[in-house]
C-alpha cells in the first residue's frame, strides 16, 4: 500500500513538472512579439502599396481611354459635313 501511494505521488509530481516545463517553452518574449508585429505591419504596408499602385495605374489608363473616346466624339460632332 505504501509503495502504491509512493508511486502515485511520484507520478503526480512528474506530470506537474512536465506541465510546468511545457508551459515555459511556449512562452515567447515580449521582444519577439514586438518584432513579429513589426514584420506583420511591414508586410501589410507593402501589400497595400502594391495594390494601390496597380489600381492607380489601372484608373489612369481607363481615364486616358475615356478621354480619348470623348475627344473623338467631340471631333466627330464638330467636323464640317462632307
Amino acid at each position: 500500500m505504501k509503495s502504491l501511494l509512493l508511486k502515485l505521488c511520484f507520478a503526480i509530481l512528474l506530470v506537474s513538472v512536465a506541465g510546468i516545463a511545457l508551459a515555459q517553452t511556449d512562452d515567447r518574449s515580449a521582444k519577439q512579439d514586438i518584432k513579429d508585429a513589426g514584420h506583420d505591419t511591414k508586410d501589410a504596408a507593402k501589400k497595400t502599396g502594391h495594390k494601390i499602385k496597380r489600381k492607380t495605374k489601372s484608373a489612369a489608363h481607363k481615364t486616358a481611354r475615356k478621354t480619348r473616346q470623348g475627344a473623338q466624339k467631340v471631333e466627330d460632332k464638330t467636323a464640317p459635313p462632307q
